[in-house]
């Protein structure tokens, strides 16, 4: 970054006191900012670009118009004994595969692809674990052009089916089966009912995991992994495509309908993914980058695209928590994790289980620690420094699948403020605006960009007209993007990030994001995870807080109390709930956030469209006929 400052600044002969003042040049010269990060990337191609940005819109804005490139040329430039992958199981399985080994492996998929007539446009899909055959899937489906999209295999049925059933891949990509939480899980029961109910499916690749030779019996279009690389193939053509080409299909979380499937371009996914890695997180040849992902989530394709760096990527399968909650600490010694990337969850499950890895392992590698999936709360920060690691750069980053990347994140020259992402990314107009579409320096409001950037989505699958993605991203500002965050521009110019727009509380009028109040329940050991909603009551909203607590403990008055104090004097008197009610679970998608709009859904005798889009759905009937909501 500190290079990139630099050579901006003399190159184009600008007094740039600071990042500001860089971030603001990258957004003001947009054109110019991108060329840089295509020369900085050095990103192959076969045709030059004839012009950056010729059409600036928002939707509809073309980006590098004339280029010819391929995604999967990129990941792969390097091809020599260095480790790209390797790879971890919850049963202690450990693999690797060399840059050399990895090309050689996807070389050998793609030409079995292409046999069976694939090509540019078609769909892929993976129904796979975090494992090595995803990212050579991935990159052999990618060489030839055609789209890739992945579900992880804890998904039930219905919500494969509500994905892959609106794609029609032509080949689906399965296991035998994965392990996790000290368990072998079948997958190929699913894998025969989704042959039988998505009649696009040509074929079916089975990895064997579990066992070396998984039956297939009852699937006559099934085929073994190992059978499908062609033996003889040494070389990998590469097809060469326009920017937007489309590369990935991802979905949306589905808690409010049928899942959108969001069309990313290759082009796009790459510089920002380039920029993200190399600038905002230092990431070069010599590093370990890990991120505790399934391939359902955005972070396996984000994760995925540190090949294009040349580092060694860490894959794991399992529960965090094996080895007594271990696991993921053991490999940063073990494997030299120097990136080190997790949520906000898992960081308060250490800090309350009284994990004290500064004093457990060494750590030595580690200089980055990244957190995404939601906002991470003051204490978590305050964890990290004091009982994990005090030499490393705590990144909290915010964007989405909706942009297979981030708006704000981390920056390796900047300070590491209690509470806050330190910075917006570079090239990216963020903004706070209020309801009438005004900037708010100072306050909450929602998150917005107002300017065009690469990676925005190339469509939604099926959405000829292009009307669902214009509602989805521009309905409340015409022509900007609202990404339906609830946030804060602070006086450093970091982002904190209060909550979804949609699940802000508003009781009185006075808007209050829902992360103001996680923030300070998660300080309490008695609390092992809460949800908080507004319930409509005598013509207002107030606001109500479930909790789970700690095995053994039930919520009375005095524990009622203490979180009201806790809430009262860490935010506000505003943010103390009416009502503080106890439950034995809370809802998740199944990349593990909350779901505060289906519990205030049922919390209203509102039915739930898309229970298959939640890990957990039975948790919803803790909210069902609560007698304690019909109390003052």
């Amino acid at each position: 970054m500190a290079q990139f400052h630099r050579h901006v600044a003399a190159k184009y002969q600008l007094q740039l006191a600071d990042y500001e003042a860089l971030h603001r040049w990258t957004v003001e010269h947009r054109e110019l900012f991108w060329a840089e990060i295509w020369q900085l990337g050095e990103v192959i191609h076969s045709r030059a670009y004839h012009q950056v940005l010729p059409h600036d819109a928002m939707p509809g804005a073309e980006w590098f118009s004339g280029s010819r490139l391929n995604f999967a040329e990129n990941l792969l430039r390097y091809r020599d004994q260095h480790t790209a992958l390797v790879s971890l199981l919850e049963d202690g399985k450990r693999r690797t595969l060399s840059y050399g080994e990895l090309y050689q492996q996807v070389a050998q998929l793609a030409a079995w692809l292409r046999a069976r007539g694939i090509k540019a446009g078609d769909r892929v899909a993976g129904f796979l674990p975090n494992i090595p055959e995803a990212v050579v899937a991935m990159l052999a489906c990618t060489s030839i052009g055609a789209i890739w999209s992945s579900c992880s295999p804890d998904f039930g049925i219905n919500g494969v089916l509500d994905r892959f059933g609106q794609i029609e891949p032509r080949i689906l990509i399965t296991t035998d089966g994965y392990f996790y939480n000290g368990k072998a899980i079948d997958c190929l029961q699913r894998a025969k009912q989704l042959l039988q109910q998505i009649p696009a499916i040509e074929q079916l690749v089975v990895v064997p995991l579990l066992t070396q030779q998984p039956s297939l019996e009852g699937m006559d279009c099934a085929q073994l992994y190992p059978d499908c690389l062609e033996p003889t193939v040494q070389e990998l053509s590469f097809e060469q495509l326009p920017f937007d080409h489309p590369l990935y299909i991802l979905f949306s979380s589905g808690t409010t309908g049928a899942p959108k499937c969001i069309v990313h371009g290759a082009g796009g996914t790459l510089l920002q993914h380039l920029k993200e890695h190399r600038l905002h997180t230092d990431i070069r040849r010599d590093d370990v980058f890990f991120y505790f992902t399934t391939c359902g989530w955005m972070m396996w394709n984000w994760l995925v695209s540190g090949l294009a760096s040349g580092c060694t990527l860490v894959l794991y399968d399992g529960s965090p928590f094996a080895r007594d909650g271990r696991r993921l600490l053991d490999a940063i010694d073990e494997e030299g994790i120097t990136v080190f990337g997790t949520s906000p969850r898992y960081l308060a499950a250490l800090e309350k289980a009284g994990q004290k890895p500064c004093r457990s392992h060494r750590l030595d590698s580690l200089h980055t620690l990244l957190s995404t999936g939601s906002p991470l709360p003051r204490d978590s920060f305050e964890y990290v420094y004091r009982d994990i690691k005090a030499e490393v750069c705590l990144a909290s980053i915010s964007g989405g699948t909706d942009i297979v990347s981030t708006f704000v994140l981390g920056n390796p020259m900047l300070p590491v403020y209690s509470g806050e992402i330190q910075c917006r990314g570079l090239g990216m107009a963020v903004e706070i605006w209020d309801k009438q579409g005004a900037p708010v320096e100072q306050g909450k409001g929602e998150l917005v960009c107002s300017r065009a950037f690469p990676s925005m989505p190339v469509r939604f699958w099926n959405d000829v007209d292009g009307e669902k993605l214009r509602r989805a991203y521009f309905s409340l500002y015409p022509g900007v993007w609202a990404q339906g965050d609830y946030a804060e521009l602070t006086t450093h110019q970091g982002i904190v990030i209060h909550g979804r727009s949609d699940a802000v509380l508003n009781p009185g009028g006075v808007r209050i994001g829902t992360a103001e109040i996680y923030r300070q329940v998660d300080k309490l050991e008695q609390v092992v995870e809460s949800v908080v909603i507004g319930q409509q009551w005598q013509d207002d909203v107030r606001v109500v807080l479930f909790v789970v607590l700690a095995p053994g403990l039930t919520l009375d008055d005095e524990l009622r109390r203490l979180i009201r104090h806790c809430i009262k004097t860490g935010a506000s008197p505003r943010h103390v709930p009416a009502k503080i009610i106890q439950v034995a679970d809370i809802p998740r998608t199944l990349s593990g956030k909350l779901v505060e709009l289906s519990v205030r859904d049922v919390v209203h005798g509102r039915e739930i469209s898309n229970l298959d889009a939640l890990a957990n759905p039975g948790a919803l009937d803790n909210f069902r006929n609560l007698t304690e909501l019909d109390k003052e």
